[in-house]
């Protein structure tokens, strides 16, 4: 089969070609593994992270990629969910002990042998790869194999860090609070960064919580008029303050920055949510503005989102499906992958990034 393979970790300010094109043996399924031929393959931003060495493969070569749609073409023994012909979807989360505390709660993702896809084991930027059963995902048919794939990682995440800032069960943000008893009209969330992750949560928010208004920070000029065609109220660079504070903000950006800035724009008691598995040390120096009167006081709190947990990309499937949320996308060959990232690292972003297989 062929497959793109990381061998090392690279520079990508100076390295335009990490990835190798390389023949490799199709994988044999095991026992409870499924055996995948690869459709598409999302490009996520943790592709880089995994390449520069802020989370990097455990050995190599490797072969990346976890946001993977394909189709079932062998089973191993003992597969009783998947078939044949089935397509399926394989995201971030590749496998964990489900023996833990975290495992038997529903929470894998804080799994200590949490094992990633295309990280710690072998994924999508192939043409075939394999996975046990019990962490594969059957994808609703109004997808497209292409549409379908930014929804495992981009969406996923984005949906498990909507769930973290309390938006779902906190009642003193929900409208019937504030119409009530607080006279206002809704929540206020802000979404800092707005790539694959960021546009998938804010067409969430608007099916999920329509009264809700949605402010974007992003520094490109092309992501601010996006996030207006989109229906954002508001869109602004990151330094900037919006017209109103926020109850919540979501940052999936890999600076330090959008960090500090976003504290400042939060009410009292409001929730900043880091969706991003690592961050950059190129402007860690910009911690040093933080002012704990300012940023920190009246009970702000920062949230951390680690990983994916298999009902988080179960949930979102069929939501996504319900909406149906329609990702904006561009498609590359497999044998491009490198200028995917590349365009990714370079902030080329308007949607989500997709790789075909075949």
């Amino acid at each position: 089969m062929k497959a793109m393979v990381l061998k090392g970790l690279f520079d990508l300010r100076t390295e335009n070609s990490p990835l190798q094109l390389e023949e490799l043996p199709i994988p044999i399924p095991g026992t409870g593994e499924i055996l995948i031929k690869v459709k598409v393959c999302g490009v996520c931003h943790t592709e880089l992270d995994e390449i520069e060495g802020r989370t990097p493969p455990p050995v190599f070569p490797v072969i990346p990629g976890h946001q993977v749609i394909g189709e079932v073409v062998e089973t191993g023994n003992e597969v009783s969910g998947f078939h044949t012909g089935d397509r399926i979807g394989v995201a971030w989360i590749y496998s964990s002990c489900g023996k833990c505390h975290h495992c038997l709660s529903g929470n894998e993702n804080l799994c200590s042998d949490f094992v990633a896809t295309g990280r710690d084991a072998n994924g999508g930027y192939a043409e075939y790869m394999k996975v046990n059963e019990r962490f594969a995902h059957h994808i609703p048919d109004i997808f497209s194999d292409e549409e379908a794939a930014p929804l495992l990682c981009a969406g996923a995440v984005g949906y498990r860090s909507l769930r973290l800032t309390g938006i779902f069960e906190n009642k003193f943000t929900s409208t019937t609070f504030k119409r009530e008893v607080a006279g206002g009209d809704g929540n206020t969330i802000g979404l800092t960064g707005f790539g694959a992750s960021g546009h998938l949560v804010l067409k969430t928010i608007q099916y999920k919580f329509p009264e809700t208004r949605i402010y974007v920070f992003a520094r490109s000029e092309s992501e601010r008029r996006f996030a207006l065609e989109l229906g954002a109220a508001w869109a602004g660079d990151s330094a900037d303050e919006p017209p109103e504070k926020l109850d919540s903000i979501i940052d999936t950006t890999p600076a330090w920055k959008p960090v500090v800035e976003a504290m400042k724009n939060l009410k009292p008691g409001g929730r900043l949510v880091i969706n991003a598995i690592r961050k950059e040390n190129a402007d860690k120096e910009y911690l040093l503005q933080m002012d704990y009167a300012r940023h920190l006081w009246m009970e702000k709190e920062i949230k951390s989102v680690a990983n994916v947990a298999v009902n988080d990309v179960r949930e979102f499937l069929e939501i996504a499906s319900a909406i149906p949320i329609r990702p904006e996308i561009q498609v590359y060959p497999l044998e491009e992958a490198n200028r995917a990232l590349i365009d990714l690292k370079k902030q080329k972003i308007r949607g989500a990034k997709v790789l075909k297989i075949e």
